[in-house]
């Protein structure tokens, strides 16, 4: 599933090429994937904004917000290839925007100002400043890996960065998060960043489905220290990549660099 970096690569490529620019037609083909939410009347209407909001990708018009969630296999892409799994097209001047989705996991939502299940998302972990994360930390009973996951905690991290950014930061998937002091809770926090920011930088990683709106893939995975790495030496002491399961998440992790 696409997490934030790979969102914000999206939004990133997306937005120089939609923001003005007017819908002259819009299908929705998926009423799965609109979940009953109304169908929007987009044709005769500008996009004025493309912004993320955790791993959604939004579309800003005059009169309301397209929220886009592209699920497992979910891609937007201008002037894609038409296939058999396309579930909407937005046609604008000069290109056509893809929403092509095979296993249906993704959805869309349209609302006036954001979906309230949007809406209720916690805050962006490249906005919350260090010392408000450390303080959302105090009182969290739950284990470190599970509470990481949680988009009503922190908005966009998934399971891939979540591996990652422990790894980074030497903290056990496990760990319980109010147990965490105050000065390795703002250690992680400077890592979390850290790998987000690098990630974006890279195109995000393509594990599988995932390409941006041109169709480009991300490099970061070639940069992954422990993520699908079960049975690899650790980049930092050698030791080898384990993987075990953490709220029914696959969860990898080096046992040397990362005690409880």
């Amino acid at each position: 599933m696409p997490e934030l970096p790979e969102v914000e690569t999206i939004v990133r490529s997306l937005a120089p090429k939609l923001v003005g620019k007017r819908v002259l037609a819009a299908t929705f083909f998926a009423p799965r994937v609109m979940r009953g939410a109304p169908e929007p009347v987009l044709a005769g209407h500008d996009v004025f904004e493309v912004t993320r909001h955790g791993k959604h990708i939004l579309l800003r018009f005059d009169h309301g917000t397209l929220a886009i969630h592209l699920g497992m296999t979910g891609k937007l892409l201008i002037d894609g290839e038409t296939t058999p799994y396309l579930r909407a097209e937005i046609v604008l001047d000069g290109f056509r925007l893809l929403f092509d989705d095979i296993r249906q996991f993704g959805r869309m939502a349209w609302s006036h100002s954001l979906p309230e299940r949007v809406a209720r998302l916690g805050p962006d972990p490249l906005e919350i400043p260090a010392p408000a994360f450390a303080e959302r930390l105090r009182g969290k009973r739950g284990r470190l890996k599970s509470l990481l996951l949680n988009q009503a905690f922190i908005r966009g991290l998934g399971n891939i960065y979540v591996d990652e950014v422990l790894h980074r930061a030497g903290i056990h998937p496990l760990a319980v998060a109010e147990r965490l002091s105050r000065m390795r809770a703002l250690a992680l926090h400077g890592e979390i960043v850290a790998v987000l920011e690098e990630a974006i930088a890279y195109g995000g990683s393509s594990i599988s489905d995932y390409v941006d709106a041109a169709g480009q893939k991300g490099s970061f995975q070639d940069l992954h220290r422990v993520y699908g790495r079960e049975g690899e030496p650790c980049q930092s002491c050698g030791r080898p990549i384990i993987r075990i399961v953490v709220g029914q998440r696959g969860t990898h992790f080096c046992p040397k660099c990362q005690r409880m």
